[in-house]
């Protein structure tokens, strides 16, 4: 089973067939971890800030997700006979596994909504095998959801209407008025341009997709004749989301590592996923499902699964270092909801469609509401977001890293601190990581202005009261330029790094045989990419950071070329190239003509192509 789960030539993603069987194989190893009356999945010994009990039944609840679409579209399964005693056993008040009442805001609130939709896409596994006392259990317990004040609201609010929807399809009482009061709420999230907030935050992350508008195509689906006018809004809006968010992926399946929630994994495709479900063509089908199957055979050759077959807790490997204080060893089951395009009736045109690549994307995607810059350096190989003024509303583990670093990358994921002294357990990729000549390091987090420009991001931000930092990050062809203007009342030490990559696993190449050093200038020419940087004003010097094990999302093991400089009080003027992409000659030639960047005496600085003489920004700073 481990090779199975392992291994994606087990699973081509290519049929319906095919997704169907990767739901049954890898939810097969779920069958020795349940609890003795079945409500409960005991998948690890790690906590989340829910109390255990919670986390049981979150490991239990999170598989339905693959499930229950698996059964509306046809599928068959002998967990289905566990579930429902699970089921039975955990929506019962007198029974020991009993999953409890709750009159506050609960995380099992986000649980019951996957019971919702098996309502109304899987009655017949879900509902109609119950005993009347049984359903009245059920409808029971789930109907808490609607006699709790939402004390934070966001996109919980949508759990509450998937539960109602669930009861509607079941001929059960629901209760309109609070699905009417929900949806108008979400209603204020929506932006403009196809993007929502999730709730009153500064967060644009993947919770637009596989939250706001995931959730709105399934009500725009199952609602259709019930509410045809938000299910119209609810697609457009949708449709138009999908025409920036395509930006977000590469060719090759992968999609930008960005934000909270990474170990949710391929929940980052189900957005997709959901316009397919619910007949939302912003692209043809065949594009569509070249996305879609891309990224899953990609997700799907990661070591992902631990060695009993279960999905672990981390990104492109097992990693705790980067989960946030709500995952539990069942939390990454989330991912499952790409699995909603099984629903799909067998003879779907999409399952029979062709898969399509890309379509043709320009170089640069200026998106204001994500607050960055979307680049592909290499056409369709490699995605990097340049990034400005985002941070999650409440106080994350590595908030800074995973949403205020300047550059986030499809090749190179990001890092997250392992502590935080020295360079070496902050691993500070795509930062300028500043300390006063101590070793304990900021970086950027809370921006006090941004600005996204077509062709530049610039933020304002302060990591002491009295050091403000100005910068602007220059996309440039293969390149992209960081300019900070620094005025700092302390003596600091300032690191800039570029992308980590990932170092040796076998003995084919000496690492010292792969890193390029010269005079302001150093890159790591590894089998994973080429990163480097160089000097273009004010660091004294160009050094090779080893970080700790783990830091970063994509590989185990990395290394980050960094320029230093010392600084005294005053303003300063530090100026950088960084070079991130895939090794091969053409490549290396690249690398070796960094961008011309010029002063003029008016003080304007012009970035401009070394080959061509295309100028990629020119402004007084």
């Amino acid at each position: 089973m481990e090779q199975k789960v392992k291994s994606s030539h087990h699973f081509q993603f290519r049929t319906k067939d095919d997704m169907q069987q990767a739901v049954l194989a890898t939810l097969e190893p779920l069958k020795n971890h349940f609890t003795s009356g079945n409500s409960g999945l005991h998948l690890g010994s790690t906590a989340a800030m829910h109390n255990e009990a919670l986390a049981l039944m979150e490991a239990f609840s999170r598989p339905l997700w693959g499930l229950v679409p698996h059964a509306g579209g046809g599928g068959e399964s002998d967990l289905w006979t566990t579930y429902l005693k699970g089921i039975i056993n955990g929506t019962n008040p007198e029974h020991e596994e009993y999953w409890g009442e709750f009159v506050t805001q609960d995380q099992r609130m986000v649980e019951q909504a996957v019971f919702g939709l098996g309502l109304a896409l899987a009655p017949h596994k879900l509902w109609d095998p119950l005993s009347e006392l049984e359903k009245q259990q059920l409808f029971g317990w789930l109907n808490q959801i609607n006699l709790v004040d939402h004390s934070n609201p966001n996109n919980w609010l949508m759990f509450t209407v998937l539960v109602n929807v669930g009861f509607k399809k079941v001929g059960m009482p629901y209760n309109q008025a609070i699905m009417d009061e929900y949806l108008e709420a979400i209603d204020t999230y929506y932006l403009g341009d196809g993007w929502y907030s999730d709730g009153k935050t500064d967060q644009r992350d993947y919770y637009v997709p596989f939250g706001m508008h995931y959730y709105t195509l399934i009500y725009a689906k199952l609602m259709e004749h019930d509410d045809p006018e938000r299910a119209k809004v609810y697609r457009e809006r949708a449709k138009t989301f999908a025409e920036q968010f395509i930006y977000w992926f590469a060719e090759d399946g992968s999609s930008l590592p960005f934000g909270r929630s990474q170990t949710y994994r391929f929940a980052q495709v189900s957005f997709w996923c959901a316009l397919v479900f619910a007949d939302v063509e912003p692209f043809s089908l065949g594009v569509m499902k070249g996305i879609i199957m891309r990224h899953l055979r990609w997700w799907f050759a990661q070591p992902i699964f631990t060695s009993d077959g279960l999905l672990s807790i981390g990104y492109a490997y097992p990693n705790l270092i980067m989960g946030e204080s709500y995952n539990a060893p069942g939390s990454p089951y989330w991912g499952y909801k790409a699995f909603i395009i099984l629903d799909l009736p067998d003879d779907h045109p999409f399952w029979t469609a062709e898969e399509e690549p890309l379509p043709a994307l320009r170089p640069l995607s200026a998106q204001p509401h994500a607050r960055m810059i979307l680049c592909r350096p290499e056409d369709e190989g490699h995605v990097v977001a340049l990034a400005s003024g985002q941070m999650a509303n409440f106080e994350l583990a590595h908030n800074a890293a995973k949403y205020s670093k300047f550059a986030y990358s499809t090749r190179f994921g990001f890092s997250v601190p392992k502590g935080y002294y020295g360079l070496a357990q902050g691993a500070y990729d795509s930062t300028l990581a500043l300390c006063e000549n101590d070793e304990h390091y900021r970086v950027r987090r809370y921006c006090e202005e941004y600005l996204i420009d077509e062709q530049y991001v610039y933020s304002r931000w302060l990591p002491w009261r009295d050091v403000e930092v100005r910068t602007w990050l220059i996309p440039a062809g293969m390149w992209h330029v960081r300019i900070h203007r620094i005025l700092s009342s302390r003596y600091l030490t300032a690191a800039e790094g570029s992308f980590a990559v990932g170092r040796m696993t076998d003995y084919t190449l000496l690492e010292a045989d792969a890193v390029a050093a010269a005079p302001g200038r150093i890159a790591a020419m590894m089998p994973g990419g080429i990163s480097g940087v160089v000097n273009v004003q004010g660091y004294t010097n160009a050094v090779m950071i080893y970080p700790e094990a783990n830091t970063n999302l994509l590989k185990p093991r990395t290394m980050i070329p960094t320029l230093t400089v010392q600084m005294e009080p005053g303003e300063h003027l530090l100026i950088s190239s960084i070079f991130g992409a895939s090794n091969n000659e053409e490549n290396q030639r690249h690398y070796s003509l960094p961008p011309v960047v010029e002063k003029t005496t008016e003080g304007r600085i012009i970035v401009s192509d070394a080959e061509t003489n295309r100028v990629y920004f020119s402004k007084e700073i």
